[in-house]
């Protein structure tokens, strides 16, 4: 079995080998194989770009024939046509003869016809004028009439109307005279009309004074305008830079924007003062310094709302924080202030070393933010120098003793060590500034605000001065109107009564002149019935020589409408022929035209062949009396290896279109150029690479064919090797068990592998139970316990015993660690196993054993230090024999 077993593990190597081996050159083919795969498409793309440039050249070299051709076929054509329009031409021709012949007598028929209608056409011009002379005497009559009837009714309604206004005439004098006598005496009016003059003159005085002062005030109002105009401008430029500040937190600092914003619209829930975020109160007086503020104080800080009330930071806090959960810091400015508070050395005497101002001095802000910044930061005794400080910094630190120095760009802060008194300084350099940068004048903005609350104030007293002033012109305004409309009405009662006796003469005078203008109506309408009679006979004989005359006119009339007829006859027919006449010749010049055209087409396409067929021959390299040449009609070539290009094309087999041969050469030349980056040398190394494939798969074949020879091999021997053992082991694991069960325990024994092909693999594989409500385990130093194992160990060796003969066994210390239950079935395991008749011969070495166990008659127990040569108990003296080792030891350096 150990010579199979040895057979199968070099067996396994070697078949491991093979399939390496063979795994290897199949990756290695698929790798040619892809390989020639990509170089498939290189050869086929070449071979397909050959036969697309094969198929160019022909379709370029039929293209003159199918260029020739289509020409010849027109010209054909264009031939047949001209011979069709020239015999048109003769025919149109012959046909326009008998009609000029019947225009001709056509035109003396209408001659004749129209001479005559002239005549009529004069008899009947006389005899309408007769006719018209009547008409008008008649209407001149009727006229004359009319004339006397509304002459008549003229008088009539004359008449009335001088009677109407003479009556009116008569109350009116009568209504006059009525008035006059009611009028007072003018002359007691005048002082008052006197009086009235000057009021109104002096009214019109305070008037004008009004008036003028208001333009002032109008004209101060519009300065004081365009000054708050100034000053607002100045003002939002003022809050423009505030607003970048606000800008520059809401992008750094969102939360503490949204808090802001929160407190200037609360400010009211506040007893005391609150400052917003310390980076928005805080001006620089000079932008260039805003580096050592921010420096000098955390962003926190920078952020952080300053309070004067403990009580209104919590109440801040408790809105700002735990209802809107926004991250906000805020602190409490100190009870007494100490913005004001003095440095403890004067600046005069540190200008000596550079200095040129301490922080406070450098910035402006609310006192209470200035308070707590000197309180915390100290920024009242922070002197800020030059880089004349920094060039001369040691000495600086030595003789002034300050805690912290800024110089041009870098900090210093100075220590002095609690043990050693020595002073220590470290220096940092000064980042850039990023909030304080922004300056605003707040002196100067506080001046722009008093001047805007001084400018409303004027522009207040100015607007109620304009008011008062406009109220006084209209009280002005409207006393004019009374004094005047008084003055008015005096003037007018003044002039009243001569006005009043003027019209009383003129009325009377006119009233006068109209009674004495009297007419006579009877009179007047007896004359105009006498007149209209005499007209009306004259009239009556007139209507019948006009009637008379009319018949006359009539009968001239219809003659003439006949002769026109007749005439309108003759013309159509003219007209008819003539349209004829003219749309013959019009067709005969456009025949002609045509026939022309045609022929000088024919000319130029005769030309042209000879052109095209010259230049076809040119092109396919033929004489003038050649054919096509019979490659033009053999197929084109294919790929070698089998690969086929498209079906063959012929040349007569190509398209016999101009459109379709360029179309098609587009195509062509348009996949032609996708065809780049090929190498002739392609096809060379595909074929190459296909010989060395088949030569690699030749071989591969081969090592399979060794690989099935080795695992045939293997499969034989694992019979032979692996049957024996399992049925070895199935021994053990019947010996095995039977043990366990002695012991109310389970235990097997199996064989094991993870991979039955990985044959240095196997392993015997022990698993036991030894209480009833477990599973089986495999024996391990990790589930099991030591005891537990030796009692597992012990037995398995036990099983082994009889199938593998030897002269003696050792088990050394397996009792260690077995509870006393345990150990005792083992103990008499061993025995009763080491006692049987042919058995090996058990040495059991122990340091203990328990009370009260089986022995047998054929066991023979040893001890340590006992037994029938050593002394007994009560002669053993231990300090003899450490005195005899002494001595020993001290005479052996002697020897």
């Amino acid at each position: 079995m150990h010579r199979y077993h040895c057979e199968l593990k070099n067996f396994r190597e070697k078949e491991k080998q093979l399939e390496t081996s063979c795994k290897e050159k199949t990756e290695y083919l698929e790798k040619m194989v892809q390989r020639n795969e990509r170089y498939k498409q290189d050869v086929e793309r070449f071979y397909e770009r050959k036969r697309h440039l094969d198929l160019i050249e022909m379709l370029e070299a039929k293209r003159p024939w199918v260029e020739y051709e289509n020409v010849r076929q027109e010209y054909e054509e264009v031939k047949l046509a001209r011979d069709r329009v020239k015999e048109e031409v003769r025919k149109l021709k012959e046909g326009q003869i008998p009609m000029t012949r019947r225009i001709e007598e056509i035109e003396r028929q209408r001659h004749n016809l129209e001479a005559l209608i002239k005549e009529k056409a004069t008899d009947i011009k006389e005899t309408s004028q007769k006719c018209k002379q009547k008409q008008d005497v008649i209407e001149r009559k009727d006229k004359h009439i009319e004339e006397l009837q509304q002459a008549l009714t003229v008088k009539q309604n004359e008449e009335q109307d001088r009677q109407r206004r003479i009556s009116n005439t008569r109350k009116m004098i009568e209504d006059l005279q009525n008035e006059l006598k009611t009028t007072e005496n003018c002359e007691n009016l005048q002082p008052q009309i006197d009086a009235i003059t000057n009021d109104l003159r002096r009214v019109q005085d305070e008037k004008a004074l009004c008036e003028g002062e208001i333009i002032d005030k109008r004209r101060e109002r519009e300065t004081l305008e365009k000054e708050k105009k100034n000053v607002d401008d100045h003002i939002v430029r003022f809050d423009n830079l505030m607003n970048q500040k606000e800008d520059k937190l809401k992008q750094r600092y969102r939360d503490t924007y949204d808090a802001v914003l929160w407190l200037r619209s609360n400010r009211d829930k506040f007893k005391q003062r609150v400052c917003e975020p310390i980076m928005l109160t805080i001006n620089m007086k000079d932008n260039k310094n805003a580096k050592y503020i921010e420096n000098h104080i955390p962003s926190n800080d920078l952020r952080a709302f300053v309070f004067e009330s403990q009580e209104d930071m919590e109440v801040f806090l408790k809105e700002v924080r735990d209802n809107k959960k926004l991250r906000v810091n805020a602190v409490i400015a100190p009870k007494s202030s100490y913005a004001d508070k003095a440095p403890s050395r004067s600046l005069n005497e540190l200008k000596q070393y550079g200095f040129f101002s301490y922080l406070r001095e450098l910035f402006d802000a609310p006192d209470p933010v200035m308070s707590y910044l000197c309180c915390q930061y100290h920024i009242h005794e922070v002197p800020v120098g030059t880089e004349r400080t920094r060039e001369r910094i040691e000495r600086v630190i030595q003789e002034t003793r300050l805690k912290q120095i800024y110089t041009a760009e870098e900090k210093y802060v100075v220590k002095t060590s609690f043990y050693s008194n020595k002073v220590i300084s470290s220096n940092t350099s000064l980042k850039v500034a990023q909030f304080l940068t922004v300056t605003v004048d707040l002196e100067q903005r506080r001046h722009l605000e008093e001047q805007l609350k001084e400018i409303n104030r004027k522009l207040q007293a100015v607007e109620s001065g304009l008011n008062a002033l406009h109220e006084t012109n209209r009280h002005l305004e409207h006393k004019d109107n009374e004094l005047r409309q008084k003055k008015k009405e005096l003037l007018e009662r003044k002039t009243k009564k001569r006005q009043l006796e003027q019209k009383i003469s003129s009325k009377l005078g006119s009233l006068k002149l109209m009674e004495q203008d009297t007419c006579n109506l009877e009179e007047e309408e007896r004359k105009a019935t006498t007149k209209i009679r005499e007209i009306n006979i004259q009239k009556a004989k007139l209507v019948t020589e006009l009637t008379n005359l009319v018949k006359i006119c009539t009968t001239l009339h219809i003659e003439k409408v006949d002769l026109i007829l007749q005439n309108t006859t003759v013309i159509s027919e003219k007209n008819k022929l003539e349209s004829d006449y003219m749309a013959a010749s019009s067709q005969l010049r456009v025949t002609e035209q045509h026939f022309i055209e045609l022929d000088e087409n024919r000319q130029r396409l005769l030309q042209k062949c000879k052109e095209l067929m010259k230049r076809a021959r040119q092109v396919c390299n033929l004489g003038a009396e050649q054919t096509v040449p019979q490659e033009y009609q053999t197929q084109v070539p294919t790929i070698p290896n089998g690969h086929n290009s498209s079906p063959p094309m012929a040349f007569q087999d190509l398209p016999n279109t101009l459109d379709e041969i360029d179309a098609l050469l587009t195509e062509e030349r348009s996949r032609a150029s996708c065809f780049t980056g090929l190498n002739p040398t392609v096809v060379e190394e595909y074929t190459k690479r296909e010989e060395e494939i088949e030569q690699l798969t030749e071989e591969l074949k081969g090592k399979k064919v060794e690989l099935d020879k080795y695992r045939e091999n293997i499969s034989q021997v694992k019979e032979r090797w692996l049957n024996p053992l399992k049925e070895l082991v199935e021994k053990i694991n019947e010996k095995f068990s039977n043990f366990f069960s002695s012991m109310q325990c389970a235990g097997e024994v199996d064989l094991h592998t993870e991979n039955e092909e990985d044959y240095d693999k196997y392993g015997i594989r022990i698993r036991v139970k030894f209480r009833s409500s477990t599973q089986l385990h495999e024996l391990t130093p990790h589930h099991q316990s030591g005891g537990e194992r030796s009692v597992s160990t012990m037995l398995y060796l036990m099983a082994l015993q009889e199938l593998n003969r030897c002269p003696f066994r050792v088990v050394d210390e397996i009792n260690q660690g077995m509870d006393p239950i345990n150990e005792r079935r083992v103990f008499e395991m061993v025995v009763n196993t080491a006692c049987k008749e042919n058995t090996s011969q058990y040495f059991f070495i122990t340091p203990k054993l328990l009370q009260n166990l089986p022995y047998s008659e054929k066991m023979t127990v040893l001890f340590v230090y006992n037994g029938p040569h050593m002394l007994e108990p009560n002669r053993w003296n231990l300090k003899a024999f450490q005195r005899r080792r002494r001595r020993i030891t001290f005479t052996q350096p002697s020897q």
